[in-house]
């Protein structure tokens, strides 16, 4: 018989079933496994230390820092013609266009005749230098003529100085004439008043302005109407393009001339296509507080357009690596008393809150110039939980 039995036989039943409860509960305490915080991390300073299994581990993910490979990202950059091989041809002269000889796409050689104008300001320069010509030579023959006279006493010593004077100054009209005619790039020899616009460039005509019957005047260029500030005819290599970028100021320590530019279009892009930085501006806008980067960018097979927008990648120079930092996830960085952190892993478990200098963020990532070196493991997620570890008042 058990002791349950026995005390059943003795005892009321009231009594028995207190006894029974007791003895239950004292059994159900004693079975009940003992709390003794094994799994809370512990705090050390900057440092979180995780037991081994902790459940917020899974919380967190690792990665390795990645040394930057391109200094400045997805920036927007306009193309345009190269003004080292590029010229805008207006016209001198007033007139009428009577034959356009170049076309869109031609290739021209430095003095090709680009169009042929009627021009009476032509002809005029022309008249005027034919003149000049003429009339130094009667001044020449005078002055010679009076000079002979002169040796035999048949002429007076002032006869003999107005002729030197009036062939003094007929050279000088001549000169004088001659220099305007040939500014328009014509000669006295030329036969009509028809001045040729030619190239001073050779190159591939990139724009044209002009049709034949237009009146043209050399002031169109300084009128207040924007259509004719447009060139007549615009010469330039495509196969050497500039391109123009806004570097934000924080951006600015990682650009050096001659760093390679790699860029993309939406026209191709699958395409990328190689430049390199050519000049930094000295002058930061007020406005966006950006300064304009110049580029040079190589165009072989002219697919690239003046005035295409482009997305511009700086890349970094295999030399400059180590200076240039690492790049990182945004989300491991945080900001506290005005200061970037981020928490790296130092062992299994062990996590250590580091000051960081970083720059700006682009398409999720963000640069960190110091605190973190390549291929040291970064909490790239979690990192806030693992703040409020460390001060749980913030």
């Amino acid at each position: 018989m058990t002791v349950f039995s026995r005390l059943k036989l003795r005892l009321p039943a009231g009594v028995l079933c207190a006894l029974i409860a007791f003895t239950l509960a004292g059994c159900a305490k004693k079975a009940a496994p003992v709390d003794d915080n094994s799994s809370a991390p512990q705090v050390s300073g900057d440092e979180v230390i995780f037991a081994a299994g902790s459940p917020q581990l899974d919380s967190l993910t690792v990665e390795a820092a990645q040394p930057r490979t391109v200094a400045v990202r997805h920036l927007t950059g306009r193309l345009y013609w190269n003004d080292d091989v590029t010229v805008r041809v207006f016209t001198p002269v007033a007139g009428r266009v009577s034959t356009v000889e170049a076309d869109l796409g031609q290739l021209v050689s430095v003095g090709s005749t680009l169009a042929e104008i009627d021009s009476p300001d032509f002809g005029q320069a022309l008249a005027n230098a034919r003149t000049a010509v003429g009339n130094l030579s009667v001044a020449e023959k005078a002055f010679t003529r009076t000079k002979e006279l002169f040796a035999h006493g048949a002429a007076a010593q002032q006869d003999l100085e107005s002729a030197e004077a009036a062939d003094t100054a007929a050279l000088a009209e001549r000169d004088r004439a001659e220099g305007v005619l040939a500014n328009y790039g014509g000669s006295d020899r030329s036969t009509n008043e028809f001045y040729r616009l030619r190239s001073p460039l050779a190159g591939t005509v990139v724009d044209k302005n002009i049709n034949p019957g237009q009146e043209l005047r050399p002031d169109m260029m300084l009128g207040n109407v924007a259509q004719v500030f447009n060139p007549l005819f615009t010469v330039s290599d495509p196969t050497k393009l500039w391109l123009q970028v806004d570097v934000a100021e924080a951006d600015l320590p990682s650009l050096e001339p001659g760093q390679p530019l790699h860029l993309r279009c939406n026209a191709f892009p699958e395409k990328v296509f190689d430049g390199t930085v050519d000049n930094i501006g000295g002058t930061l806008d007020p406005a966006t507080r950006t300064v304009k980067v110049r580029g040079v960018v190589a165009n072989p097979d002219k697919l690239l357009k003046a005035e295409m927008y482009v997305t511009v990648d700086v890349v970094q120079a295999a030399d400059k690596l180590a200076a240039a930092g690492v790049e990182i996830q945004a989300p491991a960085v945080f900001m506290m008393d005005n200061q970037y952190y981020l928490f790296v892993e130092t062992a299994p478990g062990h996590f250590r809150r580091q000051l960081v200098k970083v720059g700006t963020e682009q398409d999720g990532s963000i640069p960190v110039f110091d605190g973190v070196t390549a291929g040291q493991k970064v909490v790239s997620e979690g990192a806030l939980l693992l703040q409020a570890i460390v001060n749980p008042a913030d």
